[in-house]
C-alpha cells in the first residue's frame, strides 16, 4: 500500500509518487494508492498547491484524506485496515506531513518503508528535524535516490535496511525548439542554460547568476531561470538580476510554472544548469536525463552520483561562480554539447519506474521477512 500525494497536487514528489505507483500496479503489487484531498494550508504556503495537468489521474489512486485535518484521518484508517497490506510505503520529505505519517504508521501491524527524498526539509530547523526522525524511526527500512542519504540513514538507523535507486527519467512534452525559442525570446544563435524550479537557499541560484555576470562578451550563453522564489529569495534574486552586467544574459519567470508551460522551457534549452550548495536528489535533473539534455552541475550529494563529469554533463565545485563561468564557456561548444547529450540520453535508459519498483519490492521482502537485520540487494548508480 502506498500512502502520498497524486493528482491534482503539484509538485515532484506528487509525480514521482504517481509514476511509482503505476509502476507498482503494472506489476501487481499495488493494494491501494491512498491520496489526500488537500495538501498544505495556506498559513504553510501561501501560493496554490493544485495543478491537474502535473501528474496524471490515474485509477488506483483513492482521496481519502486531507493532510493537516486529523478529523479526516479515522477514513484513512478504516481504509488501510480493510485492504490489509503486507506493507504501508509512505514518502518522506517534509514536517508538514509528518503528524499524518506518524498516526499512520501506528495504525497498522504490517512493516512501514519510507521513501526518503530528503531525511529532514532542506534548511530544517530542530523541530522539523525532530519531526523527520519521529517518522523514519516508526520505519523498518528505506528506500532512497543517492549513496549521500543512503550514508545519513544507515548512520541515523544502524541495521535497517536501505535501498538505492535514482529517480528515473520525467517525461516532459517538449515543445519544439523554434518554437520554444520564439515564445521565449531567445536570441538566435544562443546557447540556453535551463535553471529551473523551487529557488531556495540550497539551490544556489546566486552562483549561477555572477556566474553569467562574469562571462566575457561575445560569449552566446543566455540564462533560462524559471521557478518560484521561496520566502526571502525573490528580494535577493531580484537584486542580482540589476548588475548591468547581466542584461541581455537572463529570461527569467520568477513563478510557479504550470504543466502546460514546463514544455517550453525544456524544449528552448541546450543545457540543464544546477548550482546546488547540498542535495539529496534531484527530480530536475531526471527530467534533464529524460530529454537528453547535457547537465551542468555542482559535485554534491546525489548530483554527483547522477551526472558523470565529461559522459552526460560537467560538475564543478559547489559555490565557486568562476568554476561555473568557465564551465559555460566550454559548454558553448556545440561538439561538446552534442557528446554529452548522446551520453545522457544512454544515461537516462538505465532507470526506469520498473526497475524501481522492482528494488522497492525486494526491500519490503526484507523488511517483512528479515526484519531490520536484513539488507535487500543495493542498486545504486548501474540499475537496469
Amino acid at each position: 500500500m502506498l500512502v502520498g500525494p497524486s493528482w491534482p497536487l503539484r509538485g515532484g514528489i506528487a509525480r514521482t509518487t504517481t509514476a511509482l505507483a503505476e509502476a507498482l500496479a503494472a506489476r501487481g503489487s499495488l493494494a491501494a494508492f491512498l491520496t489526500p484531498t488537500r495538501q498544505y494550508p495556506r498559513w504553510l504556503y501561501r501560493g496554490s498547491d493544485v495543478d491537474p495537468d502535473a501528474c496524471p489521474r490515474i485509477a488506483p489512486a483513492e482521496r481519502a484524506y486531507a493532510v493537516l485535518e486529523p478529523w479526516t484521518w479515522p477514513a484513512l484508517r478504516r481504509r488501510i485496515r480493510a485492504a490489509k497490506p503486507r506493507a504501508v510505503v509512505v514518502p518522506y520529505w517534509t514536517y508538514a506531513w509528518a503528524p499524518l505519517l506518524s498516526r499512520v504508521l501506528t495504525w497498522h501491524a504490517a512493516p512501514a518503508v519510507a521513501v526518503v527524498h530528503n531525511p529532514a526539509d532542506h534548511d530544517a530547523s530542530r523541530l522539523a528535524r525532530w519531526a523527520a526522525r519521529g517518522v523514519l524511526h516508526r520505519c523498518g527500512g528505506f528506500m532512497c535516490h543517492s549513496r549521500s542519504v543512503e550514508e545519513t540513514l544507515t548512520a541515523a538507523f544502524p541495521g535497517r535496511p536501505v535501498a538505492v535507486h535514482p529517480l528515473p527519467p520525467d517525461v516532459v512534452v517538449k515543445v519544439g525548439r523554434a518554437e520554444a525559442r520564439r515564445r521565449l525570446g531567445v536570441p538566435e544563435g544562443a546557447v540556453a542554460f535551463l535553471c529551473f524550479g523551487f529557488i531556495r537557499p540550497y539551490k544556489g541560484v546566486e552562483i549561477v547568476l555572477d556566474a553569467f555576470a562574469s562571462l566575457p562578451v561575445g560569449c552566446p550563453a543566455v540564462l533560462l531561470l524559471a521557478g518560484e522564489p521561496w520566502r526571502g529569495q525573490a528580494a535577493q534574486i531580484a537584486a542580482r538580476l540589476g548588475d548591468p552586467r547581466l542584461s541581455g544574459r537572463v529570461i527569467t519567470a520568477l513563478r510557479w510554472l504550470p504543466e502546460a508551460e514546463v514544455g517550453s522551457w525544456f524544449g528552448a534549452a541546450d543545457v540543464a544548469v544546477l548550482p546546488y550548495r547540498s542535495a539529496t536528489g534531484s527530480a530536475v535533473a531526471a527530467q534533464a536525463l529524460g530529454q537528453g539534455l547535457p547537465i551542468l552541475a555542482t559535485r554534491v550529494g546525489g548530483l554527483a552520483e547522477v551526472v558523470e563529469d565529461g559522459v552526460t554533463g560537467s560538475l564543478v565545485p559547489p559555490g565557486d561562480a568562476g568554476a561555473m563561468a568557465r564551465a559555460v564557456q566550454l559548454l558553448c561548444s556545440d561538439d561538446l554539447r552534442a557528446r554529452l547529450a548522446a551520453g545522457a540520453r544512454t544515461s537516462a535508459r538505465r532507470w526506469t519506474w520498473a526497475s524501481y519498483a522492482e528494488v522497492l519490492e525486494s526491500l519490503v521482502d526484507a523488511v517483512a521477512e528479515g526484519g531490520s537485520d536484513a539488507r535487500p540487494a543495493r542498486q545504486g548508480r548501474r540499475a537496469k
